[in-house]
């Protein structure tokens, strides 16, 4: 019995680390996808400089979720890599170029253009193969004898493309409005005008998402329209439309914490509305949690260190945030 809770705790871990990730780093990346639409240097330089101080210590969370899974859920890692191990590599890759973009285009005139591409590329490429990833997951990995039993291309599917743009969307939602709550005058304007079509946009594929999941699997389409989960599936709607409300009333009134908060509220809903689906399942559809767990004694010795570690981590990403807080002046940096 202790394995099994211990095995349920990891998982909320994993997932808690995932979903920090999901909206702390897809807003810098959302900021980086939004370069193509700037108007001049000024707005990508104070673009940039928004998400300068806590870019890398976004990624720490992605380190925590692999890390864990790697190290606590073995048999799910060794299924989730050869499933997925393009969009994972190539998501990687992206990541790679955008954070040396960060530290070599304030080092040039000449090539700036060049790390501007490979600051929007390399963004563009992480945020579409997370939700390509996603998609996978979603969709069902094929597994036999405990070990990965599709092909090669089984994470490319019409579904899987479309979770990647609404992903890439939404991160572009979170950018823009990150942007108009860091930023002043006609470059907040300007985020602000963009946030309009983004929320639209995330509004219509998180529909489009929910349509088509519960017909992925028939124990997904029991468990979304089932007592007693069927009430978080009642409940949802009306959520994500409040948010949704909040993101476009914090905009026509020019507020500049509001849209943001109530833009992570939508991922938040979407992330929860994936657990809901999931559960107990850690790899869908045949692999759960206690199924994929390590033994009892890697599970809590791994969970000492944990505990330890985690609360460390929110508190100096916390304080980096508190520092880092108010307005960005495109002259003087923060103030």
């Amino acid at each position: 019995m202790f394995g099994l809770e211990l095995s349920f705790i990891w998982a909320g871990i994993i997932a808690f680390a995932v979903l920090v990730y999901v909206i702390l780093d897809g807003f810098d990346l959302g900021v980086a996808i939004l370069f193509p639409l700037t108007k001049d240097e000024q707005e990508r330089n104070v673009m940039m400089n928004s998400v300068a101080p806590v870019w890398d210590g976004n990624e720490t969370w992605l380190i925590l979720g692999g890390g864990g899974l790697f190290a606590v859920f073995p048999l799910a890692y060794a299924v989730i890599m050869p499933a997925l191990y393009m969009p994972i590599m190539l998501m990687l890759l992206g990541l790679v170029f955008r954070g040396v973009a960060f530290e070599y285009r304030w080092r040039t005139k000449r090539w700036k253009g060049l790390w501007d591409i490979a600051f929007f590329g390399g963004s563009l490429t992480a945020a579409m193969c997370q939700g390509i990833a996603l998609g996978a997951l979603v969709q069902g990995i094929e597994i036999a004898d405990r070990a990965y039993a599709g092909g090669w291309w089984d994470w490319l599917t019409p579904f899987s493309i479309v979770t990647g743009i609404a992903v890439t969307a939404g991160y572009a939602l979170l950018g823009a409005t990150w942007l108009n709550m860091k930023l002043e005058g006609r470059i907040q304007a300007h985020m602000r005008d963009l946030a309009w079509p983004l929320t639209l946009a995330t509004l219509v594929f998180m529909a489009i998402f929910s349509l088509w999941t519960p017909f992925l699997d028939t124990v997904y389409f029991t468990r979304w329209f089932t007592w007693p989960s069927a009430v978080f599936s009642v409940m949802v709607p009306f959520l994500v439309l409040l948010c949704a409300g909040g993101v476009f009333y914090g905009l026509r009134n020019y507020h500049d914490m509001t849209p943001f908060f109530c833009a992570l509220g939508l991922f938040i809903l979407g992330f929860a509305g994936i657990g809901v689906s999931f559960y107990p399942w850690l790899v869908p559809p045949s692999l759960t949690i206690v199924d994929a767990a390590a033994p009892d004694d890697s599970l809590a010795f791994t969970l000492v260190g944990t505990l330890v570690l985690v609360p460390l981590i929110l508190g100096y990403t916390a304080y980096a945030y508190w520092v880092f807080r108010g307005k960005i002046d495109p002259e003087e940096g923060y103030h």
